[in-house]
């Protein structure tokens, strides 16, 4: 293929995954899910798992193998942006003021799946085996496993809160506050497990840990006040902040990868480090590369469900995915509700809190490509694990609508509680 017809078809490409990604995303908001959860399955259903199964596989027609490449190099800039974004959103301040329910929820909703899933490797060794044999042992696998069945999607989760309406309320304040917490703990363990597995031949794992340290280090002790001191400056005040947010994010992107880790860790790492303004992100700088990962992140879905084909699953798969699917669930479910009663919120609080948590989503996928480009997963778990991701991130809407009835209190007691609030109110 010539260079006018690959860009040509790149091109086309494009516009046909952000035509379907738009479609999908409306008609997943109507069924009272995230528009994310359209995007998800306008990847699979444009891969091998559904078009790809017609007559003649328009997959392979419409995404031939040499454009891959670049629509793949497309989405990890679009993920490196989402990880900024991501990481800039990140409130410390929040994060300390988040009380001992948060910190509770976070701790056994981090802890439990992630110990219940490396029992699971350890227990039942040949469930995995049978599913992925060249993968299903050592020590990243084992950190790797724990992360896929521990993280929950910040992102989703308050696009979730929102839509339901439970903005500063106890459950959406305790599960944004537990989320932000646990992403933070996952992708240091994710970092951990995925040392020594990058594309970094002949660098002893010590000395690539050395290097990210000190490149940590020199991010937050040199970057990080450099940045702040030159936005300060009234002559740098019509600077475009966008720009340095955006050099920022790349460069410290290229640097993770150059060290064997995956370019996403290079962009949260920006995030955190980019200066705020009295500890609130800039407006404009959050604004504009959301809406740039936003325009991007559809390629990723796609680039995503090209490796995801369910038609090549087996019964083995089958029961692994069962598994998966209990240790992820009831790992979440059951410690997090169980944190929020310890943290003093009451039972409907608490179950909100517990499906909340629950959610895994885009965050989930970034974790599991991060996975399968590192060699640390083969397809078939990665198959398995993206349908993990699906299941819980589908069931969140359901849940909270179960928990919102079975706890909605009757006409006469609402108006009662709404006399009483009032009353409270106007003493106060």
């Amino acid at each position: 293929m010539d260079t006018e017809t690959l860009v040509t078809v790149v091109i086309g490409d494009v516009a046909l995954i952000v035509v379907v990604s738009w479609l999908l995303g409306a008609a997943a908001r109507r069924c009272g899910q995230p528009a994310v959860i359209g995007h998800i399955v306008a990847g699979i259903a444009l891969g091998p798992t559904l078009l790809g199964r017609l007559p003649g596989n328009p997959t392979e027609r419409l995404f031939p193998r040499e454009v891959l490449p670049f629509l793949s190099v497309l989405s990890q800039v679009a993920i490196v942006l989402f990880m900024f974004v991501a990481g800039y959103e990140i409130d410390a301040r929040q994060l300390r003021r988040g009380g001992r329910a948060a910190a509770l929820v976070a701790l056994f909703g981090l802890l439990v799946p992630a110990a219940l899933s490396a029992g699971a490797v350890r227990l039942l060794p040949g469930v995995f085996s049978a599913v992925d044999p060249r993968h299903a042992s050592g020590r990243s696998f084992l950190l790797f496993m724990a992360v896929a069945t521990a993280v929950t999607a910040l992102p989703v989760l308050v696009a979730v809160i929102r839509e339901r309406g439970l903005a500063g309320g106890p459950a959406g304040t305790v599960a944004t506050t537990a989320a932000g917490l646990m992403d933070v703990a996952a992708w240091l363990v994710l970092a951990a497990a995925l040392v020594g597995t990058g594309h970094a031949p002949g660098r002893p794992w010590s000395l690539t840990l050395l290097l990210i340290a000190v490149f940590v280090g020199g991010m937050f002790l040199v970057v990080r006040p450099a940045l702040g001191w030159w936005l300060r400056r009234s002559e740098a005040l019509v600077a475009n902040q966008v720009t340095i947010a955006l050099a920022l994010a790349l460069g410290s992107a290229w640097v993770t990868a150059s060290l064997g880790l995956h370019p996403v860790f290079g962009g949260l790492l920006a995030g955190l480090v980019m200066p705020r303004r009295d500890g609130v992100p800039d407006a404009d700088v959050l604004r504009s590369m959301e809406h740039s990962a936003g325009l991007l992140l559809p390629l990723f879905f796609v680039t995503t469900g090209l490796s995801f084909n369910i038609g090549s699953m087996d019964a083995d798969a089958g029961v692994l995915l069962a598994l998966i699917v209990t240790v992820a669930t009831v790992g979440k479910l059951v410690p997090a509700y169980v944190a929020a009663r310890l943290g003093r919120l009451d039972p409907h609080q608490s179950a909100l809190v517990a499906a909340l948590v629950n959610t895994r989503g885009l965050t989930e996928l970034i974790v599991l490509n991060v996975g399968l480009e590192a060699g640390v997963i083969g397809p078939g778990l990665f198959t398995v694990l993206v349908l993990m991701a699906l299941v819980t991130t589908f069931a969140t809407g359901p849940l909270l609508s179960l928990i919102g009835r079975r706890n909605a209190p009757e006409p006469e007691a609402r108006a009662l509680s709404l006399t009483g609030s009032q009353q409270k109110w106007t003493s106060e």
